[in-house]
């Protein structure tokens, strides 16, 4: 069975007030094209569909007619779940009336996480789709106050879709979380309480033989092949800039193994980090790029960006090179938002003492020391 995982599409954004609209459109059109060359069996997209609970007109209009087409022009099955982006209502609405022979979208969570089941001449196929929530709705939904953690949440999630799994059925979860030794960007929204331990350990999905994971925006495995994150299809930060954009495409063979090959993504912009002197940078090449510039121009300049923009109509940042050291040494500083924050204060000091982070098991205890003391705090 051939899968196609994409994931963290973020309808309706934009890269610095600039409308990513027509960027958005050629990455739909992309993953189309991909589904029919490719004869997908399965289309997933693990999450953050839109980039807010209330997306923009456009964007939903956008969805609507990439589905139609994905309905239309192929015989995929489609399986998608809200992410921490997403109203989980808005998405679930989408799954009144439609084919559930051939399509699994989850909103809100559901205490009984039945798969879909899709065959192939080896057997069936259970994909569980299990969409974001939050812990408190999770403690109400599934009837348990112990829930506390993103990974408890994920935890009573894996537990209720193995009940509903087919004897001798290959196993595919759909998830959006943020899974111990991912790589995450500046793009990621915390998926935890402030203080509270955000990862969900890869062991959680013991059994699954292939995990199509949501919410990092990197293209990355976790351990093992078979867990992965597809990324986001466009880079929303400067700090991915050149790094490489793909859609996953999975086989997913009778004994359960896997064979995963990338599809890049060609965005019609792109985001790039250039370097030089003013003079230099006007005679360049014309580019509707993202831009950001580092001027290595010894003395400030009157209105640079104004001549820059004549060649990088999308410039969009700018910083001199001699102040680079300064904002190097600036960022090693906690901002005001992580000092209110001890775990993370926690982590960077012990980061910087012994030039690692706080392992997953450390960062649990130091989480259950600091939850002790709010406690004897309350009682007071």
């Amino acid at each position: 069975m051939r899968i196609l995982h994409t994931a963290d599409l973020h309808l309706g954004r934009a890269f610095n007030n600039m409308s990513l609209e027509d960027d958005h459109r050629a990455i739909l059109d992309q993953i189309l094209e991909c589904i029919i060359l490719q004869r997908v069996d399965v289309l997933v997209i693990a999450g953050d569909i839109f980039d807010r609970a209330v997306p923009p007109a456009s964007a939903v209009r956008q969805f609507n007619t990439f589905l139609t087409q994905v309905a239309n022009q192929t015989n995929a099955a489609v399986v998608m779940i809200a992410g921490n982006h997403d109203s989980g209502d808005r998405i679930g609405s989408m799954a009144i009336m439609t084919d559930t022979n051939r399509a699994l979208i989850r909103g809100p969570l559901n205490v009984e996480e039945a798969p879909l089941i899709v065959n192939d001449s080896h057997g069936p196929v259970a994909i569980s789709a299990l969409p974001f929530s939050h812990e408190y709705a999770a403690r109400e939904c599934f009837g348990n106050e112990s829930i506390n953690t993103p990974e408890d949440v994920v935890t009573a999630q894996i537990t209720s879709a193995r009940r509903h799994l087919p004897d001798g059925a290959r196993w595919v979860v759909v998830a959006h979380a943020f899974v111990a030794g991912a790589k995450g960007s500046e793009g990621e929204r915390p998926l935890a309480r402030v203080g509270g331990l955000e990862t969900v350990r890869p062991e959680v999905f013991d059994g699954a033989h292939y995990v199509a994971l949501g919410h990092l925006h990197r293209p990355q495995s976790i351990r093992t092949e078979h867990i992965r994150y597809a990324g986001a299809p466009l880079a929303f930060g400067f700090d991915e800039a050149g790094e490489p954009k793909s859609m996953a495409l999975v086989d997913l063979w009778p004994d359960g193994t896997t064979t995963i090959s990338t599809i890049p993504f060609v965005p019609p912009r792109t985001i790039r980090i250039v370097r030089g002197k003013l003079a230099d940078l006007v005679l360049a090449e014309p580019s509707s790029d993202f831009i950001k510039v580092i001027l290595t121009d010894e003395k400030p300049l009157i209105d640079p960006m104004k001549r820059l923009r004549e060649v990088f109509s999308n410039a969009c940042g700018l910083i001199y090179a001699r102040d680079e050291q300064i904002s190097t040494v600036n960022a090693t500083l906690p901002p005001l938002a992580r000092i209110n924050d001890p775990i993370q204060v926690v982590g960077d000091f012990l980061e910087h003492v012994r030039n690692e982070r706080l392992a997953d098991a450390e960062l649990a205890l130091v989480d259950s020391a600091f939850d002790d003391l709010q406690k004897l705090e309350d009682r007071a």
